[in-house]
Order: structure tokens, then sequence, then C-alpha cells
């Protein structure tokens, strides 16, 4: 199995930054590939961005040009810089893994508001 741990999350007012941290525990060789997305109210968990072992990256719509997701020195950390927060980027945000299956953090709140 896999374990993973955000953390960074916060209370920001709009146009401000954060850096989301993820570390990945446990049956780390199996990860090929890590990525955040992100659950706002009355809203379905959304793609944010996502990087491979290989370090391509990809990039929701509404975050290109504000967000940057890059993996630590370790493939098993990713962190996501978030920079010229909106309002509409208040969610809870989630670390996913790719692995045999896909492996699921608890979530770090965001919340952009003035």
């Amino acid at each position: 199995q896999v374990q993973l741990a955000e953390s960074g999350g916060g209370l920001v007012q709009p146009g401000g930054s954060l850096r989301l941290s993820c570390t990945a525990s446990g049956s780390v060789f199996s990860i090929n590939g890590m990525g955040w997305y992100r659950r706002a109210p009355g809203k379905q968990r959304e793609l944010v961005a996502s990087i491979t072992s290989g370090g391509s990256t990809n990039y929701a719509d509404s975050v290109k040009g504000r967000f940057t997701i890059s993996r630590g020195n370790a493939r098993n950390t990713v962190y996501l810089q978030m920079n010229s927060l909106k309002p509409d980027d208040t969610a809870v945000y989630y670390c996913n893994a790719h692995s045999w299956r896909d492996f699921w953090g608890q979530g770090t709140q965001v919340t952009v508001s003035s």
C-alpha cells in the first residue's frame, strides 16, 4: 500500500500564494506518477496538475500560468506552488499517486477569501 500525506493549506487573500506538499510512503517503488486534485464545495473532484516519473507535467486550463507542480529529489515527494490565487481556487486539495491503482491523501483545505 501507499500512504500520502498533504500539508501547506490555509487561508490566503486573492492574489496570494501557497505551496502544498505531498509525501508518499509505503510501496513508493511502485509509483509512476503523482498529481493534485481538488474538490470545491458542491463540485466533483477535478484534476489540477499531474507529473510523471519522467517529469512530464499537465495542468487544468483554469490554473495554467498560475500553478506549478514539481517533485523533490526523491520521487515520493511532490509540490504544488499556487500563485495568483482566486476565490474559485477554494477547495480541499488531494494528493494522488499512480501505482497499480490510485492512492489518495486525506486532503488539505485551501481557502481564498478577502
